[in-house]
Order: structure tokens, then C-alpha cells, then sequence
């Protein structure tokens, strides 16, 4: 049975007055019923530009998808009309955005936000869709949700609109769930409470989710996959314990050892990736990481690696993931 979801080869740029930024450059990765992947990486390594692309939802002009194939359910999305993929928008693919603030209309009522899309795409009539707008914010955790359901988002916590945004993705019960930072500018106990809802509901409606995120410790606890990300391009996937356990890639290395952890000792130190990610209107023809990693050679500042098998469902694009591995191993030994 094919995947879910098919990303192929996937290019998205936009076009600058400075340059072409290929914010997106030839990512592939699958996405199964049910699963929770996350997408993972620095601030503009294209994480987010990936998700809104799955969607065309890419501003033009400047930006532009420029290649590849996004098969959702058999269908490329990148051919079907513009009334096509608006019928996918929300019903079949939901999303739920980065800052909920600037996400909801602030002159609409929450419950007008909810109706909207129900009345859209399921038909519904007002008394149905208000009925239904109710037992989601139920669902997510809104307390007394039919006093609330007249409120405007300025009336409502931080924290209470990023439900709201899971309410309004999951109103159409969609197939696969974008989280794009869905976290951002929430406390720690907020967080949690967010992503316990969101597996909750991945567990009762069976919605594959896509959680982009650079924070480590959510994709450790609730994702089954990763992709981390770096200039554009995958650089490495796994399924998380494999990727937590055997990292490959120096990238990826160097994310998971800037994580505080419990199990070390207080003192310790933080390890910082040096140097910057690179312009992406000029990338280099070899590997991007190549000015800040550290066990670099001739050959990758001549030609770009592909990402490649090394164990079973684990890729990495790295000329160098033997020695990543030995020195991962050295590493543990001596602890």
C-alpha cells in the first residue's frame, strides 16, 4: 500500500532582486497513515517553506515551486486546479501556523472562524456547524467552550489560541496535520499540554502529523520519524530512538549535543555549532555544512553528497558518516 503522503524531489525558490533563494532544494520523504514525522533543523533551513509548499500556499510573487511532485493520495497536488486543491486546504490537509495572533482574523468571533470551514466543506448548516464548533473546542481543552464560542482572539490567552488553531485544523477530521512550530512563544507547561492534545488526537482520529520544530525534545517524545534539515536539503532521516541513539550526520551531532540533558552532569557544558548557515542565494557546490563542520574533507567542498542508506531506514548525506560513527562510539566508550 503507497504512503499517505509523497514528497519528490520537492524545489521551491523565491526570486529576489539579490538572487534565487532555493529555500527548498530536491527534498523526498514519505508519509504514512497515522504517523507523526518530525521536520527538524535551524531557523531558514527551509522547514516551514517545505510544509506551506505541501499546500501551495507559497506567496507568488517572489516565491515559486519550481519541481518536484507532492502525491497526496494517489494525486499530484502541484497539478490538480485552484478550486481542487482549496477542496484539500483544511478538509483533507489541515494546518495549524506558527502564531496563532496573526493567524486568526481578529474582527471574527472564534466560533465564526470554526463555522466557516464546516459550512465550506461538510456542508453544514449554522445550528450544526455552531454545535460541532463546540464539542472542538471541547476536544481541545477549552473550558465553559459554548459561553467562549462568541469571543474574539484578542480575549484569549496565548495558549487558548493555539487551541483554538488545532480546533479549526481538526474541524474537517483531515487526513495529515502541518504543525508548523505549533508551540512557539508558549511557556513549558503550555507546550506539553499543546502536544499531549495534539497525540491524543493523532491516537483517536488516526491524523498523520507533521511536526516542524527546532526543539529537540519534542520531536524525542512524540514523533516516530525525523527529517532534520540543513540549507534546504535533508540531511539526515531515521526513526527518532535510531536517530537519538545513532546520529550520522555532523549536523545532527551537533543539534543533539546543544540539548541540556538529565543525565549528565550539572556542570557540563552546552556545545554550540560553530559558525553560521550558509547564504542560500550562493550556496557552495559541495555540502553546506562544509564551513562549520568538523570532520570535513577535500571532497565535500567539491561535490554535494545524496542522502543514502546506511542502515535500515536511516539515510544520511554525508561523504564522512564512518567517521561521525567512530567518533559517536569513541564518545560513549570513555563516558
Amino acid at each position: 500500500m503507497p504512503p499517505l503522503l509523497q514528497i519528490k524531489d520537492l524545489r521551491t525558490s523565491f526570486f529576489t532582486d539579490d538572487g534565487v533563494v532555493r529555500a527548498v532544494d530536491g527534498v523526498t520523504y514519505d508519509l504514512e497513515a497515522g504517523e507523526t514525522l518530525g521536520l527538524v533543523g535551524e531557523s531558514g533551513c527551509g522547514k516551514s517553506v517545505s510544509a506551506l509548499s505541501i499546500l501551495r500556499l507559497i506567496p507568488t510573487p517572489p516565491g515559486k515551486i519550481v519541481g518536484g511532485e507532492i502525491i497526496f493520495e494517489g494525486e499530484d497536488l502541484l497539478k490538480v486546479s485552484e478550486d481542487e486543491i482549496r477542496h484539500v486546504r483544511g478538509n483533507e490537509i489541515a494546518m495549524v501556523f506558527q502564531e496563532p495572533m496573526t493567524s486568526l482574523n481578529p474582527v471574527l468571533t472564534i466560533g465564526r472562524q470554526l463555522t466557516e470551514a464546516l459550512e465550506l466543506h461538510l456542508d453544514m448548516d449554522q445550528g450544526d456547524a455552531t454545535r460541532r464548533a463546540v464539542q472542538l473546542l471541547e476536544m481541545v481543552g477549552i473550558p465553559d467552550a459554548e459561553a467562549r464560542i462568541g469571543d474574539y482572539p484578542h480575549q484569549f490567552s496565548g495558549g487558548m489560541r493555539q487551541r483554538v488553531m488545532i480546533a479549526m485544523a481538526l474541524s474537517c477530521n483531515p487526513k495529515v496535520l502541518l504543525a508548523d512550530e505549533p508551540t512557539t512563544a508558549l511557556d513549558v507547561t503550555i507546550q506539553a499540554q499543546v502536544l499531549e492534545i495534539l497525540a491524543r488526537l493523532s491516537r483517536e482520529l488516526g491524523t498523520a502529523i507533521i511536526i516542524i520544530t527546532h526543539n529537540l525534545g519534542v520531536v524525542a517524545r512524540y514523533a516516530d520519524r525525523v527529517n532534520v534539515m540543513y540549507a534546504g536539503r535533508i540531511v539526515e532521516t531515521a526513526d527518532a530512538k535510531e536517530l537519538y541513539k545513532n546520529p550520522r550526520h555532523p549536523y545532527t551531532v551537533g543539534l543533539l549535543k546543544s540539548v541540556p540533558r538529565l543525565d549528565r552532569a550539572r556542570t557540563s557544558k552546552l556545545e554550540v555549532i560553530e559558525g553560521v548557515p550558509p547564504d542560500m542565494i550562493n550556496i557552495a557546490p559541495g555540502c553546506s555544512f562544509y564551513p562549520r563542520c568538523t570532520f570535513r574533507q577535500d571532497r565535500c567542498n567539491q561535490e554535494a553528497p545524496e542522502l543514502t542508506p546506511v542502515e535500515d531506514k536511516h539515510g544520511v548525506a554525508c561523504w564522512e558518516w564512518h567517521a561521525v560513527a567512530a567518533a559517536q562510539q569513541s564518545a560513549e566508550a570513555s563516558e
